[in-house]
């Protein structure tokens, strides 16, 4: 191998989707691998150009775009693009240009099939960009019927049972048994020949009479019907209806990856977000609730598996969270009795904000009546908040440290209360006094006299833009939280006891990116809770510089999903999920991707400070 061919396969080497690949096949890719070189500003790929190679950063930056124009991504070193024209017909998709002066490797059209072919995991990685544009595209619906887009590979949690051809029903029955299974795959010379189902056994043995030794062979059912593991779970369904049969084996590359059964379907439909909130409903006790908590995690992780993106996710676990609170709150009733005057419970915060995720506290407080008197009336709402907050906590909403929630008789008060409150902290406001407030400019009715909130929004909406000492003091508290990028924008670690070598995602990711946008919001009198509804607005208001709203929105979806995956990926391995992102376990991708969202997250700080810090008087 030449020396320049040394150079190459080094620098594949520290980079996915090459570095996971097996050294005699990165040598061979290495040796064949063409450099270019290309001058700041060059184009390098017109659309609609035809291809021959994948294009791989050595050095420098390279934009590429759609076809009408506008950014689609920008790479740097280890980036790889033109992948999507290759899967496609060999014509580019993607036009690029050298953002900087840059040198590519190029890397033949042939070796790229081959490497797809020969490496899942190569095949995957390249295809990401499309999976990732459904994730976030806003047009995905998020009530699509989940069937329709679940692979068949997300059914299988365990390897196929299997049986040599010349094993005894006994032995079959024995491992299905040990296995807590129902079938098994029967081998002859390493293939894959029948599968032997619990029905099989009644039917083609006990039912016959059959000595228990006879051999598989006489009793399996030797007309397969199987599945690929990149089909849908839908086209499962109906291959199981079409043939009448109740198990199917699942390959991948002609081998069996593993076998579903109709009970895995309907399993799987048990942890539809639909189905967790009627479930929620039908409970009759705190207890009872609690024991939905399993189903509750596994439908957070069905979302992230099947690509949903975090607006989704976020919105699907809010409505999860306001129904555990209702449910509580009519349990309540039925335990204390109507309530003595009407009442609104709130919901603050993220689950407010529609962008709850699985590790969260509870912020709530209780909106009374104004008819409301504390001496006749305060001990039933007293009692109401404590059974409704420690059944939240049952649930797995943790208490909150801070004391914002409706136990607390600061945050128990009428309507009137409420709005002198807000008066106050608009009109006359402090950095120091908003401090622990901030969360109630996240506010949303959950239960009884919803219209209430709103009315405390509109307020809000209409006083804020008037008060740019409360903006100030507002963008002074949203900037006490910076992204975690130290100089070179390498990441800036935690050092807190037990969390060593770990960044909070929460703390230095998504809090600060909602915090900014929340202080936007108000700036221009915006009525909306989300983050993502609010900077619709924001970009729409002209309020940033041209592109910067659109690359916050990003951010805030990169951020977002990094701590929401790092969740999954918890629960998945049977730990309890928390915040805390170690980023040696990220990849080279969403380690790249994660460092650019915090620098826009950066400068958004800085542009926040720019334009409301001169306000302060």
């Amino acid at each position: 191998m030449q020396i320049e061919h040394i150079e190459i396969l080094e620098f594949l080497k520290r980079h996915s989707p090459f570095k996971e690949l097996p050294d005699d096949l990165l040598q061979q890719v290495a040796s064949a691998t063409d450099v270019c070189y290309f001058k700041a500003g060059s184009p390098i790929l017109q659309f609609g150009q035809s291809l021959d190679a994948l294009y791989v950063i050595r050095s420098g930056a390279v934009e590429t775009f759609r076809r009408t124009g506008e950014l689609y991504n920008r790479l740097s070193e280890g980036g790889l693009f033109a992948e999507q024209g290759l899967l496609r017909k060999r014509k580019v998709r993607f036009p690029a240009t050298a953002l900087e002066d840059t040198l590519l490797y190029l890397i033949p059209a042939d070796y790229f099939d081959q490497l797809c072919e020969q490496s899942d995991f190569f095949a995957d990685y390249v295809e990401i960009s499309d999976e990732e544009r459904r994730k976030n595209s806003p047009n995905r619906r998020a009530d699509a019927n989940e069937l329709m887009t679940s692979k068949v590979s997300t059914l299988i949690n365990r390897a196929p049972i299997m049986l040599d051809i010349d094993s005894s029903a006994r032995d079959a029955a024995m491992a299905m048994h040990a296995a807590g299974v129902s079938s098994l795959l029967v081998i002859a010379e390493q293939r894959m020949v029948g599968i032997l189902t619990d029905r099989d056994l009644r039917n083609r043995l006990v039912a016959p009479g059959l000595p228990f030794e006879t051999p598989v062979r006489d009793i399996m059912t030797t007309e397969l019907i199987s599945i690929s593991h990149h089909q849908f779970v839908f086209e499962a369904m109906l291959l199981m209806l079409r043939h009448n049969v109740h198990h199917l084996p699942v390959l991948q590359q002609g081998q069996p990856l593993g076998v579903i059964a109709i009970s895995d379907i309907i399993r799987y439909e048990s942890k539809n977000s639909l189905f967790v909130v009627s479930s929620i409903f039908r409970q009759q006790s705190v207890s009872e609730l609690a024991a939905l908590v399993p189903d509750v995690r596994a439908c957070f992780v069905r979302m992230v598996n099947e690509d949903a993106n975090s607006h989704m996710i976020g919105s699907a676990m809010a409505v999860i969270g306001r129904s555990f609170k209702q449910r509580l709150l009519e349990l309540a009733e039925a335990e204390l009795g109507p309530p003595p005057v009407p009442y609104c419970f709130l919901a603050l915060g993220s689950m407010a904000r529609e962008e709850q995720l699985i590790v969260t506290d509870q912020d709530n407080a209780l909106i009374l009546h104004d008819d409301f008197v504390p001496e006749q009336h305060d001990d039933y709402f007293r009692q109401l908040a404590d059974f409704v907050c420690h059944g939240l906590a049952a649930c797995s909403y943790t208490l909150c440290t801070g004391d914002i929630m409706a136990t607390n008789p600061k945050w128990r008060q009428p309507l009137r209360v409420w709005q002198q409150y807000f008066r106050d902290w608009i009109t006359a406001p402090s950095a120091e006094r908003l401090l622990h407030s901030s969360i109630f400019f996240d506010l949303a009715g959950v239960w009884g006299q919803t219209e209430w909130a709103e009315q405390l929004n509109r307020s809000m909406a209409q006083l804020a833009p008037k008060h740019p000492l409360f903006l100030a003091s507002m963008a002074r508290n949203a900037l006490q939280r910076t992204p975690p990028l130290g100089f070179f924008k390498d990441f800036v670690m935690e050092n807190d006891g037990r969390q060593n070598n770990s960044l909070n995602i929460k703390r230095r990711g998504t809090a600060p990116v909602a915090d900014l946008i929340r202080v936007h919001a108000l700036a221009i009198g915006c009525s909306e809770s989300n983050s993502f509804a609010r900077l619709r607005a924001i970009i729409k208001a002209k309020l940033l510089p041209p592109g910067r709203g659109e690359d916050l929105r990003d951010a805030l979806e990169v951020i977002a999903m990094a701590r929401i995956r790092h969740q999954a990926l918890a629960l998945e391995a049977g730990e309890e999920p928390d915040n805390q992102l170690s980023p040696e376990r990220l990849s080279d991708f969403e380690r790249r991707n994660l460092k650019e969202a915090f620098q826009v997250l950066s400068n958004a700080q800085k542009y926040l400070k720019f334009r409301y810090q001169g306000n302060r008087s």
